[in-house]
C-alpha cells in the first residue's frame, strides 16, 4: 500500500473518531446528529478517495475479481479457450515453474480438462479441489472469464464443475481470503488485498455441463478416491451465502475432511446479504423441485454407494421437505447414507414433524444444537419461537431417530457468531469424518467424551462443559 495510501486511510480514521466523540459530549436533536454524521463522514471519504486515486503506480493493487475482469483477461480466455473432455480428478500440476498466462503449455493445459484458462495457472504451490454444483440461480452477466451466478432466481437446474485451490498454508479450519476494508456502514471498498493462490482460496475455473457430462465427471471421480470410495457428499448451504462462498465452503469441508470422494453443493439464491433474511428464505422455498431434481440426478445415476448430505441453517428449510418427497421415490434399495443437519434455522415443531416424516431415508441422521449461536438467536426473535438448532433451558430438541448433540461448549466465542461450527470446528470436523467413515452410533461409541443425557422426552448427547 502507497504512503498515499496510509496517509488518507489515517486521515479517515481520525475524522471518525472525532466524530463519535463529539457526538457522545453533546446533547444533540436527531437532525443535528444525523447531519454531523453526515458531514464527518464526508470528510473522512474526501482523503481516503484521494489517496486511492493518487496511489503511486509501481504500489500494488488490489486485485481484479472474477467479477469484474480485465480486457487483457478476457481476450486471453476467448483466445486460448479449447473444448475438450474434462476429468474429475484432484488436480496439482507438477511443474515447479508455471508457464506463462495464454502460453502453448498453459492452453494446452486447460484445453485438456476442457476449461477456461485463467491467468495464472495451479502448480505445485496450492492444491485443487473439484467441487461439483447444482443450483437454480441465474447466471452473472458480469462473468466472463470464470463463469458465475448471482442473486436473482434462474427458475432453472444448471449443473457444473469448479476447480477451488486451497493454499498450501491452509490452516484447518480457515477460509483464507483475501482482506477487505470498507467504509464503516457502507458498501464502499476502499482497500482490497491482491488475491494470491498461494495464501487464499481462489475459484481457478468454472465450467457448466449438461447432465451426462455432470455424471460422468463425478464418476470419474469416484474412481479415483480410495479413503472415501464410492462416497458423495452433498452440501446445501445457509442463509447469507453467495454462489462463490458456497464453492469456498464445500472446498474446505472437504479439503479439512480429507474426503477424496465425490464433493457437491446445491447453491440456492441466497444473497449473500446480512440484511436479506426474507428474500432468502423465500428463495429456499422456491429451490425445492431444483433441489430434488438435483439430488436425484446425483443418488441414481453417480454409482455413489454412499451418499451423504450436510445442511446448514436455512438450507434445513429447503432440504427437509425435498428429502419427505424423496423418501417414497427412491429406487428400491436405495437409501442415504448420512444426514448432518448443522445449526438448522426451523421453527422446532415444524422441525419435530417433518424430522418423523423422514425418518428411514438414510441410515443416520444427527442434528448439531448450539446455545452460543447468535445467528439463530436472531431468528429466534424475528419468528417469535424457538429454532431447531437452539439449545433452549428446556434443553434441545430431541426426535426419534435424530442424534441431537449439544456442541455450545465447543464454540463459545464472544466475537464469534457461533453459527458455522460444524465447519470451523476441528471437534467438530473430527466428529463428522467419522460419522460419514464408520457411521457408528450411538455417538459416545466414536466420541468417548460426549455425555449422554437423559430426559423424558428422549436422549441427547453434549460435549462436556455445557452443563
Amino acid at each position: 500500500m502507497g504512503s498515499y495510501v496510509l496517509i488518507g486511510l489515517g486521515a479517515g480514521v481520525f475524522a471518525l473518531l472525532i466524530l463519535f466523540i463529539w457526538v457522545g459530549t453533546h446533547e444533540l436533536s436527531a437532525g443535528w446528529k444525523w447531519l454531523v454524521r453526515t458531514a464527518v463522514a464526508a470528510v473522512a471519504v474526501v482523503p481516503l478517495t484521494f489517496a486511492v486515486l493518487w496511489t503511486p503506480l509501481d504500489s500494488p493493487s488490489p486485485t481484479r475479481s472474477a467479477e469484474a475482469p480485465s480486457r487483457a483477461e478476457r481476450n486471453v480466455a476467448e483466445k486460448t479457450a479449447r473444448p475438450a473432455e474434462p476429468d474429475g480428478r484432484l488436480y496439482e500440476a507438477p511443474a515447479k515453474t508455471p508457464p506463462l498466462a495464454g502460453s502453448r503449455t498453459e492452453t494446452t493445459r486447460s484445453a485438456v480438462r476442457g476449461l477456461t484458462p485463467v491467468p495464472g495457472s495451479p502448480d505445485d504451490r496450492w492444491h485443487v479441489v473439484p467441487v461439483f454444483f447444482g443450483t437454480d440461480r441465474a447466471k452473472d452477466p458480469l462473468r466472463v472469464v470464470i463463469p458465475g451466478y448471482n442473486a436473482e432466481r434462474g427458475k432453472r437446474l444448471e449443473l457444473g464443475r469448479a476447480l477451488v485451490s486451497i493454499p498450501k498454508q491452509h490452516q484447518v479450519p480457515d477460509i483464507e481470503r483475501p482482506w477487505v476494508y470498507k467504509l464503516p456502514f457502507t458498501k464502499l471498498v476502499i482497500y482490497r488485498e491482491k488475491e494470491d493462490p498461494q495464501k487464499h482460496f481462489t475459484l481457478r475455473a468454472v465450467q457448466v455441463v449438461d447432465n451426462t457430462t455432470f455424471i460422468d465427471l463425478i464418476k470419474r471421480r469416484l474412481n479415483t478416491a480410495t479413503s472415501f470410495a464410492d462416497h458423495m457428499l452433498v452440501f446445501v448451504h445457509g442463509f447469507n451465502t453467495s454462489f462463490d462462498d458456497a464453492l469456498y465452503r464445500t472446498a474446505q469441508i472437504a479439503y479439512d475432511l480429507k474426503f477424496d470422494g465425490a464433493p457437491l453443493v446445491y447453491s440456492w439464491p441466497s444473497k449473500g446479504e446480512v440484511t436479506s433474511y426474507s428474500y432468502d428464505r423465500e428463495s429456499a422455498g422456491q429451490a425445492e423441485p431444483y433441489l430434488k431434481q438435483f439430488l436425484r440426478l446425483a443418488t441414481e445415476a453417480s454409482g455413489a454407494k454412499n451418499v451423504h448430505i450436510i445442511a446448514h441453517s436455512m438450507g434445513n428449510q429447503l432440504l427437509l421437505p425435498v428429502l419427505r418427497s424423496l423418501k417414497d421415490s427412491l429406487p428400491q434399495g436405495l437409501k442415504l447414507a448420512q444426514i448432518i443437519l448443522a445449526a438448522p434455522d426451523v421453527d422446532r415443531d415444524a422441525f419435530e414433524f417433518l424430522a418423523a416424516q423422514i425418518k428411514g431415508v438414510s441410515r443416520g441422521v444427527t442434528l448439531y444444537a448450539n446455545a452460543n449461536d447468535r445467528a439463530l438467536a436472531a431468528s429466534r426473535q424475528f419468528w417469535g419461537g424457538p429454532r431447531a438448532g437452539d439449545v433452549p433451558a428446556s434443553g434441545p430438541v430431541i426426535v426419534a431417530g435424530v442424534d441431537t448433540i449439544d456442541v455450545s461448549a465447543t464454540s463459545s466465542n464472544f466475537l464469534s457468531l457461533n453459527h458455522s461450527g460444524y465447519a470451523r470446528n476441528k471437534a467438530l470436523l473430527n466428529d463428522i469424518q467419522l460419522i460419514l467413515q464408520t457411521g457408528e452410533r450411538p455417538p459416545e461409541k466414536r466420541i468417548p467424551i460426549l455425555e449422554r443425557i437423559t430426559t423424558p422426552r428422549g436422549d441427547y448427547w453434549r460435549y462436556p462443559g455445557a452443563g
